[in-house]
């Protein structure tokens, strides 16, 4: 099949990146999200980062102009349901997606894929309660999206090849590299990413180094671009207390137990930039690390 529009549910951090994307790449795009100021604040935000790119010469005014004009936004989901390709790109908690595509599947057409930007939940569960778990797969984007280069792309047990290869090329067609992963806990980037996040804040927890000192060890001694508490504050806390508590629940290995400290930051409402505490305080000019 021949992808031309693109649904995407959801009009947060991904979501709004993954439109911008798509946008770019040709397809027509329905945004939703049950916030009005959420598909407002998404709009400004893609017009904003497009201009960035057109400041750096990354993309022509024009490409700007028709992209941002290929997005229509919206508070009803039958309009997203009538798009070839729908993307769900909202929290990482399995009731609310299983909720947007019951709300879904009275409205879709016989030929629409759905798929889940989800980064750790079971690919084949979420297909299982919907009535094409054969056009159903994770498309699971990194953050931020424009930037990223990767997308995990997984098949759930039923998936069947002709889904497996539109989504691939619509893949391709974004410029991006697809990365096949199997449909097991955290899929392959989060399986390795949260766990050494996890043992970073272990590392603060038993009083090992200090914040500064954790991630300038990463940084300067692993090479790493960003030390892995200063990535977990820019993912979320909340994030990867949920994919850890995924793994723990999934895996039932006990490496996989979260740390006492991300749940106690997490019940703190310190979830990171979101919330302008996590690991560091960022209400002021330069980050300050709270521990």
């Amino acid at each position: 099949m021949t992808v031309k529009s693109i649904g995407v549910v959801g009009a947060g951090q991904m979501g709004n990146g993954i439109a911008h994307v798509m946008s770019l790449a040709g397809y027509d795009v329905v945004l939703n999200d049950i916030s009005e100021d959420a598909l407002k604040r998404a709009l400004s935000l893609i017009e904003k980062n497009m201009d960035r790119q057109v400041s750096r010469e990354k993309i022509t005014q024009e490409e700007r102009d028709q992209a941002v004009s290929r997005i229509v936004i919206t508070r009803e989901l039958p309009q997203v349901a009538k798009t070839d390709l729908i993307i769900e790109a909202a929290t990482e908690q399995e009731t609310i997606k299983q909720k947007i595509f019951d709300s879904l599947l009275p409205h879709l057409d016989d030929h629409t894929i759905l798929t889940s930007n989800t980064s750790s939940i079971s690919i084949t569960r979420l297909a299982s309660r919907t009535d094409r778990p054969e056009k159903f797969m994770g498309f699971h984007f990194m953050n931020p999206v424009p930037v990223m280069q990767l997308v995990e792309l997984i098949r759930g047990i039923a998936t069947d090849k002709p889904t497996y290869e539109t989504c691939l090329a619509v893949v391709e067609k974004l410029g991006k590299t697809a990365a096949s992963a199997e449909d097991f806990p955290a899929f392959i980037v989060n399986r390795i990413l949260m766990p050494m996040i996890n043992e970073a804040v272990y590392t603060l927890y038993e009083g090992v180094g200090n914040v500064n000192s954790i991630d300038q060890s990463m940084k300067l001694g692993a090479n790493h671009p960003m030390g892995p508490l200063e990535l977990a504050d820019f993912i979320g806390l909340d994030t990867c207390l949920a994919i850890m508590n995924v793994l723990h629940d999934g895996l039932a290995d006990t490496k996989y137990r979260p740390c006492p400290l991300l749940t106690k930051y997490v019940e703190a409402g310190w979830l990171g930039r979101k919330t302008q505490r996590g690991f560091y305080d960022y209400r002021g000019e330069t980050p300050v690390p709270t521990r």
